[in-house]
């Protein structure tokens, strides 16, 4: 069962909780962005409207006719002002009022508020056009009053008005319900990003679904990766992780299994020598001197494991530049320091190659440390090392087995100084012995890396 505390917590909830906020603070902008545009052209269309009555009672003074008479009005104001007001509706929200001598003569609707009547009133006696607005306890109310002239004589005043409090009352409805819809919006897009963040964040929950199960016997699972966006390269990369991490763990068994195999031969030597030794000088001499042997060859396999686990590390080679022809004549006068043996040297390579000197120098040094110890005085050969073309790597063959090549990656000679070409099999890579991790030593073999190596040059 999740967690609640994991689940407000988590990553989902962060997104969608992101997506949220982002969403309500556009919304609620362009609500009040929305209102104060209404605002505005709400105060410009009662402009516009107490214009046009104005430019409207303008036309009639100018160019209408009395009704009764048909003759121009002339200086009857009271019956242009009649004759107006019976033609022209006022829109909603708006009044009209018409003043002779400062006095009210007809208003087209009732005003309640003293305050708009009495400040409306004030205007009967303008004697130039006003425009403004007016206070009241339900917002404000804007106005034009127009001076009625003839023979340049005022004769009467004509006031517009229209109330923008009615006006501004439906900008506010309109925003209200532009915010509720907004509101409804919101929602219904939270619960679908909520599912989108489900369905985008369902890898993770994979991988970590994966990362719990995985323990240090079973480093097989892996995720299904699909696409190329970020999370499929996290799926990718953690893939890749897996596959190093079973390397090493799979490297780390195997060195186990080595030391395991290597040093319970001699063990149960010593053991059991040790538990037959009787009170003769003689046998207790022999016995002194195989145990001594026995403990020299566990000490090697040691060194030789410990070089195999370096080996595997990314800085056991120092690679550098190197003369092949100067290298052979190196190892060939190192090699005749080790004893009084017929050293010959068969043939040079020429040529540069990119090697670690000393790990090149190390592996022959064994080898001819090998030949050695299995022959006899003034019967040793030695041959050049081959062209670096023919391996890669720790030396092995691009066609030999990955294990083979991973057993020899730090000891084994042959990587170094394989047959000389007259000796190699025709099929294709020369290292085609047995790939063992760990052969069985016959009797007489005094390291790991000899039981690896090819067999010791010829006597």
């Amino acid at each position: 069962m999740t967690d609640p505390r994991r689940l407000l917590a988590g990553a989902r909830t962060r997104v969608l909780l992101a997506f949220v906020v982002l969403l309500a603070l556009s919304t609620v902008a362009s609500t009040l962005a929305l209102r104060q545009i209404l605002l505005a052209r709400t105060g410009e269309r009662v402009e516009r409207a107490l214009v046009q009555e104005v430019d409207e009672f303008r036309a009639l003074v100018r160019d209408g006719n009395n009704p009764l008479t048909g003759e121009p009005f002339g200086e009857d104001v009271e019956a242009l002002f009649d004759v107006f007001l019976m033609r022209n509706v006022p829109g909603e929200g708006e009044a009209i009022f018409t003043f002779l001598g400062g006095r009210l003569h007809r208003p087209t609707e009732a005003v309640t508020d003293r305050g708009v009547m009495a400040r409306v009133t004030a205007l009967g006696s303008v004697r130039e056009t006003r425009r403004g607005e007016i206070e009241t306890s339900d917002g404000e109310v804007r106005f034009i009053a127009v001076p009625v002239e003839i023979r340049n004589r005022p004769r009467g005043v004509f006031v517009v008005t229209a109330d923008l409090a009615q006006e501004r009352r439906e900008v506010a409805d309109a925003a209200q319900t532009a915010a509720g819809v907004s509101l409804a919006v919101l929602l219904v897009a939270s619960v679908l990003a909520w599912v989108i963040a489900g369905r985008v964040l369902s890898p993770l929950r994979t991988l970590q679904a994966t990362a719990q199960s995985i323990t240090e016997t079973d480093l097989t699972r892996r995720l299904d990766v699909h696409g190329r966006d970020e999370i499929a390269e996290l799926g990718r990369t953690f893939n890749a992780m897996l596959d190093r991490l079973e390397a090493a763990f799979a490297s780390q068994r195997a060195f186990v299994s080595d030391a395991g195999h290597e040093l319970r031969t001699p063990i149960t030597i010593v053991r059991g020598h040790l538990e037959l030794l009787g009170d003769d000088p003689a046998e207790r001499e022999e016995t002194v001197a195989l145990v001594t042997d026995e403990l020299d060859r566990m000490a090697r396999f040691v060194d030789d494991l410990l070089l195999l686990a370096k080996a595997e590390q990314g800085d056991f080679l120092h690679l550098g530049p190197l003369d092949l022809d100067v290298l052979t004549d190196e190892l060939y006068a190192k090699s005749q320091a080790l004893a009084d043996r017929d050293w010959r040297l068969s043939g040079s390579g020429a040529g540069r190659l990119t090697a670690d000197r000393q790990r090149l120098t190390q592996a022959v040094m064994q080898l001819a440390q090998n030949a050695v110890q299995h022959t006899g005085r003034a019967t040793g050969s030695r041959s050049a090392p081959p062209s670096p073309t023919a391996t890669r790597g720790c030396g092995w063959p691009t066609t030999a087995p990955a294990s083979c090549r991973r057993s020899a990656s730090a000891s084994s000679t042959a990587s170094i100084a394989p047959p000389t070409p007259a000796a190699a099999p025709t099929a294709p890579g020369w290292a085609s012995r047995s790939c063992a991790r760990s052969p069985r030593r016959t009797a007489g073999a005094s390291s790991s890396t000899a039981a690896r190596a090819p067999a010791p040059p010829s006597a």
